[in-house]
């Protein structure tokens, strides 16, 4: 179980605003009092004891972070972790910054989170924990409607959220083997399914409510989500 696991949550927030229409990564914006950044680090956390949350940043927003960070009263404990030119290398970044710990045992999981679904809930995190302790690696999943396919498929089709959990082992040599061979992925569950075909990952109900802030509308929509709760 998650409970008995040592836990590293790598939120990342490497990425531009070009597709928000935003000089500065949306991850920096504010929602509901607190940058968007800070919601997903707290959610990513919060349900764990002593778990290393480590953040993976654009080099060029380090001062803008440690200051947000700051005004959002964070903890000092936050990792920082310099981002690269994809997902997958912001990824290896952050698998290559926890390797002393991964190789000496003291992690044993690695959930990885878009730092722009400040929607997904500490349970989310922990019921993802524990499908990855038990199985080696678990996402979550939506199903998704049939009528939002252009074509017809008689096989189940799910839309994959974040977080994503893998044995800690596992995905650093996962991710050290696309680095020897070019292998880039569309998120973490791929490049393990590229190094390990046998691994039965496991799907946990995600979160309708788990939305990814790519467009000015998606802010607006958390917004009034969480002025509902």
């Amino acid at each position: 179980m998650s409970s008995n696991s040592k836990i590293a949550a790598v939120v990342l927030a490497a990425g531009s605003g070009s597709r928000f229409g935003h000089e500065i990564n949306k991850v920096w914006l504010p929602l509901n009092g607190k940058h968007i950044i800070s919601r997903s680090l707290t959610n990513a956390s919060s349900g764990f004891d002593n778990a290393r949350v480590i953040l993976v940043i654009n080099p060029d927003d380090e001062d803008f972070a440690r200051k947000a960070l700051e005004v959002d009263q964070m903890p000092d404990s936050i990792e920082f972790v310099y981002g690269g030119a994809s997902r997958h290398e912001s990824e290896f970044n952050a698998l290559q910054h926890l390797k002393p710990s991964i190789m000496a045992g003291d992690i044993d999981l690695v959930l990885i989170h878009d730092g722009a679904r400040p929607l997904a809930t500490p349970a989310l995190f922990t019921a993802i924990a524990d499908g990855a302790a038990k199985h080696g690696g678990a996402i979550p999943t939506i199903a998704l409607d049939p009528r939002e396919m252009d074509t017809a498929h008689t096989d189940n089709v799910a839309r994959v959220q974040t977080p994503q959990g893998f044995s800690a082992p596992q995905l650093l040599e996962a991710y050290e083997k696309a680095a020897k061979v070019g292998f880039v992925g569309t998120d973490t569950s791929a490049c393990m399914e590229e190094f390990f075909p046998d691994l039965k990952i496991s799907a946990v109900a995600g979160d309708v409510l788990n939305i990814k802030i790519t467009f000015p509308q998606d802010l607006e929509i958390a917004e009034r989500l969480l002025g509902i709760h």
